[in-house]
């Protein structure tokens, strides 16, 4: 994908065209391209220019000891935080956790956190989802929450990985491919240029009924 561009379900788009049906925006990109500070800046601008709006959801980072990763957590935007994943752990229960890679994920206290967070509300105005991972989406109630949103008028925006090995999650693909969803892809060079992108957008979104 070129600098700046973006994608959607059926072909390309030219910048500042709406998302369609389920209002659906997707970031992507390698890990470590800043996604998450993306979203979080987004969601700043969003509360700095409608104090009012209510935003609902979560984000993911990592959890450091010494200088070295050795899980991730999920946090929610009013601060509240849960693991989701530990390469440390070693309680009898975590042996029966799902493993991603050194990571023992705890489905569990994910659950806890973040589904709550994702019903919807009479007055939620957006929300964000850091991210549809495979970690995340070994929760069997996860994704099925994702649908029920963008089956709803209420916007999304979520960040998705990259195809690894070049095959996509099957629900990412399912993401990718929902008529409403709109795709950026993010890099080092063009972080800028798509948050500009992609705010107007979703300030548009948020005005419509």
């Amino acid at each position: 994908m070129e600098l700046g561009s973006v994608s959607a379900a059926h072909g390309s788009v030219e910048s500042g065209t709406m998302a369609g049906v389920g209002k659906c925006i997707l970031v992507t990109g390698p890990p470590g391209v800043g996604k998450t500070t993306l979203i979080m800046r987004i969601c700043e601008n969003l509360k700095l220019s409608n104090p009012s709006i209510k935003l609902q959801g979560f984000y993911s980072q990592e959890i450091r000891q010494g200088g070295e990763r050795v899980g991730f957590e999920v946090v929610t935007l009013d601060g509240r935080r849960a693991r989701l994943a530990s390469s440390t752990i070693s309680s009898p229960e975590s042996r029966q956790w799902p493993a991603v890679g050194k990571y023992k994920v705890d489905i569990a206290s994910f659950e806890s956190l973040v589904l709550p967070e994702l019903k919807i509300r009479e007055d939620t105005g957006l929300f964000i989802v850091d991210e549809v991972g495979k970690m995340e989406l070994f929760s069997s109630y996860f994704f099925p929450a994702i649908l029920n949103i963008l089956q709803s008028n209420i916007p999304l925006l979520a960040t998705v990985p990259i195809p690894k090995f070049g095959k996509d999650i099957p629900a990412v693909v399912r993401l990718k491919n929902h008529p409403g969803a709109t795709i950026f892809t993010l890099d080092k060079s063009n972080r800028d240029a798509v948050k500009d992108r992609i705010y107007p957008q979703l300030a548009g979104m948020l005005l419509k009924p």
